[in-house]
C-alpha cells in the first residue's frame, strides 16, 4: 500500500464540469510545497487561461488535515546549508506563481479548510475566491525558524486592520475562519460538512450561485475584538518598544503575546517588521514579491533558519539558539542588509499593466 501512495502524483490535475481542479497531494506532510508542484501549479495555470472549456479553477488538498502545511522546510534546511541555491530557485518560481495567481483572469476558488500555513497561503489567500470552514487554521509560521513571512504574506498582513497583521507575524498567531475574513485572507465561510456539495455545485452552475447556496454567516473574530491593545503596542517602531508596551500593558493576552515575540528569532523578527512597513507602503503585491525574494535569499545566509528549522522540525528539541540570542543584540545595519538588490538574481516582477485594448 505504501508504494502505491508514494507512486501517486504530488499535485493531481484534472479538468471536470467547467473546473480546472488542483489538488495537492502529499497528505502525509499536510501537502507541503516542493518545487516540482509549484512548477506542475503554474503550467496547468498557463494552460487553463487560454481554455475556453475551463471557467474556474479550483484548488483542495488531499486528506483531513489541510489544504497545505507550507513549503518543505526540511529540503530548505538540507539545502541551506549546502550553499541555498535549490531554495533560491524555488522561491523564485514560487513567488511568480503566487503573482499569476493573484492576476488570473478567471476565478481562482481555494479552499481553505484545515492547516493552511506558509506557502500553503501563497496558493490561496491571493486567489479571488477564498473559502474557509470552522476547521481551518491559518498562519504566516516563519519567524518561529528564523525566517520572514513570504509568498506575498506581508503585502497580505500589511493591509490587516490596524496592527493585526503585525500581531499575527511576530507571535505567529493562527487565525480561524472568522479572523481570516476580518483580517482580509479570505471571503467566505462554507460549513466543512458542506465543502463537497459546494464543489459539486462549482462544477454545475456558476460560482456566484455556488456561493450564494453555501455560504454562512462568518463566524465572529475574536482576534478583531482585542485590536484596543494590539494597535497600541504593535504600532511602536521596534521590536523592543513592541515587547516593552506588551509586557507593560497589564492586559493578559499583551503579555503572553510578549512572550511569543522574545521566543522567536529576534533577527527575523526585526526584519519581519521591516518588511512589513515597507509592505505597507507598497504599491502592488509584485512589489512586495521582489522584496520577499531578497529577504528570504538572505536568509540562506543567516544561522537562525537552519537552527530554527532544526530545532523546529528537524531535531525536534523546540530549543533554538539564536544569534544574536536577543533583540537588544539586533544590529539595525545587519538587518538593513537583508533588503540590499541582487543584481542580476532579482526576480524583477512587475505589476500587470492595463489599456483600454486590453480583453
Amino acid at each position: 500500500m505504501s508504494e502505491a501512495v508514494s507512486a501517486e502524483p504530488e499535485v493531481l490535475i484534472e479538468k471536470s464540469g467547467g473546473l480546472g481542479r488542483i489538488v495537492l497531494n502529499r497528505p502525509r506532510a499536510i501537502n507541503a510545497l516542493n518545487h516540482a508542484m509549484v512548477r506542475r501549479i503554474a503550467a496547468a495555470l498557463a494552460e487553463w487561461s487560454g481554455d475556453d472549456t475551463v471557467r474556474a479553477v479550483l484548488i483542495t488538498g488531499a486528506g483531513e488535515r489541510g489544504l497545505c502545511a507550507g513549503g518543505d522546510i526540511v529540503s530548505i534546511y538540507h539545502d541551506a546549508k549546502d550553499g541555498g541555491t535549490g531554495s533560491r530557485e524555488f522561491w523564485r518560481d514560487e513567488y511568480v506563481l503566487n503573482a499569476a495567481i493573484a492576476n488570473y483572469g478567471k476565478p481562482y476558488v481555494a479552499i481553505m479548510d484545515g492547516i493552511v500555513m506558509g506557502g500553503g497561503v501563497g496558493v490561496s489567500a491571493h486567489g479571488s475566491v477564498r473559502v474557509v470552514t470552522e476547521r481551518s487554521m491559518i498562519g504566516m509560521p516563519e519567524t518561529g525558524i528564523g525566517f520572514v513571512p513570504d509568498v506575498g504574506g506581508t503585502y497580505l498582513l500589511a493591509r490587516t486592520p490596524g496592527e493585526l497583521g503585525t500581531h499575527i507575524a511576530l507571535t505567529t498567531a493562527r487565525l480561524s475562519a472568522g479572523d481570516a475574513i476580518a483580517c482580509g485572507f479570505a471571503d467566505h465561510f462554507v460549513p466543512s460538512e458542506k465543502i463537497e456539495q459546494f464543489i459539486e455545485a462549482l462544477s454545475e452552475t456558476t460560482v456566484e450561485a455556488a456561493l450564494a447556496a453555501f455560504t454562512a454567516p462568518a463566524p465572529v473574530s475574536e482576534l478583531v475584538a482585542q485590536r484596543g491593545w494590539i494597535d497600541a503596542a504593535y504600532s511602536a517602531g521596534s521590536v523592543a518598544e513592541i515587547v516593552s508596551r506588551l509586557r507593560g500593558s497589564g492586559v493578559p493576552e499583551a503579555e503572553k503575546a510578549a512572550e511569543q515575540v522574545v521566543s522567536k528569532s529576534p533577527t527575523a523578527c526585526a526584519v519581519t517588521l521591516k518588511s512589513l512597513r515597507r509592505a505597507r507602503q507598497a504599491g502592488s503585491l509584485e512589489e512586495v514579491l521582489n522584496d520577499e525574494f531578497r529577504v528570504s535569499v538572505a536568509c540562506l545566509s543567516s544561522p537562525d533558519l537552519v537552527e530554527g528549522i532544526r530545532a523546529q522540525v528537524v531535531e525536534k528539541d523546540r530549543n533554538p539558539r539564536w544569534k544574536p540570542a536577543t533583540i537588544d543584540e539586533v544590529d539595525d545595519t545587519q538587518i538593513d542588509a537583508f533588503f540590499t538588490p541582487l543584481g542580476d538574481l532579482e526576480l524583477g516582477l512587475t505589476p500587470p499593466t492595463t489599456t483600454g485594448e486590453d480583453q
